[in-house]
């Protein structure tokens, strides 16, 4: 976060998922709590642009031929497909929190219908 925020008004965002709450990333989390805000979310929430901008690059990475074979070219392949995910594509998905947030509060942090 020191990196990407310098500035320190980035979030992170956690989306609880399963793999997120496990007692090693708890752990992390709460003795790194002072070095960034935490932006908390449902778990397993539909609402989650950060599952879009995966979806996203997995599918970016699929197509490649031949497909990454170590963890540094992945990691490359990521960063250079995330570069290119067009402006106007995340902006949709920004300007669409404010209904998700607000469906959520509807719900109090239930399941909604998409």
């Amino acid at each position: 976060m020191s990196i990407v925020h310098s500035d320190e008004l980035g979030q992170f965002q956690h989306e609880n998922a399963t793999p997120h709450a496990s007692r090693v990333a708890t752990k992390w989390l709460q003795e790194h709590s002072s070095d960034f805000r935490h932006f908390h979310w449902p778990p397993k929430s539909p609402e989650n642009i950060i599952e879009d901008i995966r979806d996203a690059l997995l599918h970016a990475v699929e197509i490649i031929s031949p497909p990454p074979r170590f963890p540094m070219d992945l990691w490359t392949v990521l960063k250079d497909e995330g570069c290119e995910l067009p402006p106007r594509y995340l902006q949709t998905l920004v300007e669409s929190m404010p209904h998700c947030v607000a469906t959520l509060l509807c719900v109090r942090g239930g399941p909604t219908r998409y």
